[in-house]
């Protein structure tokens, strides 16, 4: 009967992907990252491009914004060619301190928007983007040099960033967000070569659009993958 259950959850979505040159940490172009997701039998992958003071062009917002989106519109362009469907994300940082937050939900005029949100700081950009069909989750929140968020300015956490690079503690945040009622999310956070499909969410259903990952992630409906294996949550 257990096997049955877990067997019915069989699209996978990748929840946390950087892309080259719109992350400057990445090392993957949008078409290479998409064609390694492809080839491991992902049907969805979640662009979350780094969008924070300092990025590429940060300076002049007309030329930031078209290189940033760039990026994922190639990537669109390459799941279109590889049968993956692309959706766009964001990983946001503000002035006030080390911390990203994953930003489901959006399109790309509130990305427009949030170039103007940087200043903001975690507090009031929880009231102003809050929302049903949006979700705000701290990534990898116990990592070195994150700083702690009051649960309430939050729908949710990384519990699971499996990033092979660093330390995320993902016990301490599996636990922290079923103490607080967190909704739990797992990404690869995946930046390099050899790094890809560590993780994955698990649905019984598509995910096509950033409104079903809300949906999927709200309703509470799936199950990870780490490392091949299913995590039930």
């Amino acid at each position: 009967m257990l096997d049955k259950s877990i067997e019915s959850y069989q699209y996978k979505t990748e929840l946390h992907l950087h892309t080259s040159p719109a992350s400057g940490c990445s090392e993957v172009a949008p078409e290479v990252a998409v064609k390694l997701y492809a080839d491991l039998g992902y049907h969805s992958v979640v662009v979350c491009n780094h969008f924070f003071p300092g990025m590429r062009f940060y300076d002049d917002k007309e030329t930031c914004l078209k290189e940033y989106f760039a990026d994922y519109e190639r990537a669109v362009e390459a799941g279109e060619k590889y049968g993956v469907n692309v959706i766009l994300g964001c990983e946001i940082r503000f002035t006030e301190n080390a911390n990203d937050y994953l930003l489901f939900g959006i399109d790309e005029n509130f990305i427009k928007e949030a170039y103007d949100y940087l200043d903001m700081g975690i507090e009031a950009f929880s009231k102003h983007f809050r929302r049903k069909d949006r979700l705000l989750i701290q990534a990898h929140p116990f990592r070195n040099g994150m700083t702690a968020v009051a649960p309430d300015h939050l729908d949710g956490i990384e519990a699971f960033n499996m990033h092979p690079n660093h330390n995320s503690r993902v016990a301490l945040a599996a636990k922290y967000a079923r103490e607080h009622g967190l909704i739990p999310t797992v990404g690869s956070d995946f930046h390099h070569l050899g790094h890809e499909g560590v993780s994955a969410l698990l649905t019984k259903t598509e995910i096509k659009t950033s409104g079903d990952i809300v949906d999927v992630l709200r309703n509470r409906d799936y199950l990870f993958e780490i490392g091949g294996s299913v995590l039930l949550i």
